[in-house]
């Protein structure tokens, strides 16, 4: 497999941690370069189900180096308690790695993230509340503070007194809020470093070489690619770079090193938060694909909004990711549906629209253009190959390779990372 980055396609919640974890069993090297704890994997695995937040799904396996990149940003109380419960289920965590670079989330990024959230009232985005946006706010203003100072004690007092001064400042006169307590912030955040800093280093160097020794290396993707701060679904969008450049910056290599980018997909579409949705189902078959995909946030536990496939959305995320590939997640999901709708184009002011707009304005007056397929009702959760399909279920397939002018190399057909093949 060389270097292949694998990026979700469409809103997030596509299924990519099942597809990273099969990846992963033949890599050398995962590695996360973006987000943080509000994104999650669930990997089912020997009919255990694994939660994971920011520690790379390769972590399942002895001999895969894990790597969270300098692009990430990082609660340490979270991170430690993911590794506490991997820990006592016999994963051995030595081959986990943290970037110094990476930046360090902290309880005023959580309050900031509330406060900010709630000010806006009616107008809100739908953030997690976990801290991630203000926290690369922070480090955009150069002000943040990184894994190499959290684990330079008398660094790190400096530039937290300064911080935390700061914010609280924002927090009691622009919002009304409680002070946070810096001593307390500064004892834990010590014992926090004390426990992670034999895990921080810098991760550029070892994916480098491990790309020019010829090593497996899996660019493990968070979030989706309409979730970008750039190109995605603005403002309802993450504060990172989902899309396939993100790695690039966010684990310090180049584009060159990068040889195949692998998008995850679902058979129909979710999104969790607010913002358009063109494709949206609100009713019985709405309801049916939330039910039977089970379609709750991994990180949040709230519903998704589900709909209709769109291929507008992953011509989308084609052309910005430079998709060789599709894996096509959750077929099985839509077995009992007598009929399918893909989405092929949207209709605005009475022209069709073929390529996804750039401004949400736009989108929010978009009507989808169907096409309808035939369903299928046979069982296919047991499938080894597309000869074990049925003929409706093939038809589906084709049809969305030849709408989105790109392959579907992998297809799913039920959580457990057994119930995928190639295609």
């Amino acid at each position: 497999m060389a270097v292949t980055a694998l990026v979700g396609a469409q809103w997030g919640d596509e299924g990519k941690g099942k597809v990273i974890d099969i990846l992963a069993e033949k890599s050398d090297m995962v590695v996360r370069a973006q987000g943080g704890n509000n994104a999650g994997h669930t990997v089912v695995a020997g009919g255990v189900t694994y939660k994971l937040h920011l520690i790379p799904s390769g972590i399942l396996y002895k001999n895969t180096i894990c790597v969270i990149g300098n692009g990430t940003v990082i609660d340490p109380a979270v991170v430690l308690e993911e590794m506490e419960s991997l820990s006592s289920r016999g994963v051995d965590l030595s081959r986990l790695k943290i970037d110094a670079r990476a930046h360090v989330i902290f309880p005023y990024h959580i309050a900031l993230d509330g406060l900010s959230e709630d000010a806006r009232g009616k107008a809100d985005i739908g953030t997690t509340k976990k801290g991630i946006g203000p926290c690369y706010m922070d480090k955009a203003e150069r002000i943040g503070i990184r894994m190499c100072d959290l684990i330079q004690p008398d660094v790190f007092a400096e530039k937290l007194k300064r911080n935390v001064s700061l914010k609280n400042n924002i927090i009691t006169k622009l919002y009304g809020g409680e002070p946070l307590d810096c001593d307390k912030i500064l004892a834990d955040y010590n014992e926090y470093a004390k426990k992670l800093a034999s895990f921080v280093c810098d991760t550029s160097v070892l994916v480098y070489n491990a790309v020019k020794q010829g090593k497996n290396v899996l660019f493990e993707g968070a979030q989706g690619a309409l979730l970008d701060l750039d190109v995605g679904t603005y403002p309802y969008v993450t504060s990172s770079h989902p899309v396939s450049g993100g790695f690039c910056v966010g684990a310090g290599v180049g584009p060159t090193l990068i040889k195949d980018v692998l998008g995850i997909a679902k058979s129909y579409t979710t999104r969790v938060g607010k913002g358009p949705f063109p494709t949206e189902l609100d009713d019985e078959v709405g309801n049916f694909i939330r039910e039977q995909g089970f379609e709750y946030g991994t990180t949040t536990g709230r519903p998704r909004r589900c709909g209709w496939l769109d291929a507008v959305i992953l011509r989308f995320a084609v052309r910005v990711n430079g998709l060789t590939g599709i894996a096509l997640n959750k077929l099985d999901t839509l077995t009992g549906l007598k009929k399918l709708k893909i989405c092929v184009a949207y209709e605005k002011n009475g022209q069709k629209v073929y390529d996804f707009p750039s401004d949400i304005s736009e989108l929010a007056d978009c009507k989808p253009v169907y096409e309808e397929y035939d369903g299928w009702t046979e069982d296919i959760t047991k499938a080894k190959s597309v000869k074990d399909l049925p003929k409706a279920a093939v038809a589906y397939l084709r049809a969305i390779e030849k709408l989105i002018d790109c392959p579907i190399k992998m297809v799913g057909v039920g959580p457990d990372r057994t119930q995928n093949f190639m295609l």
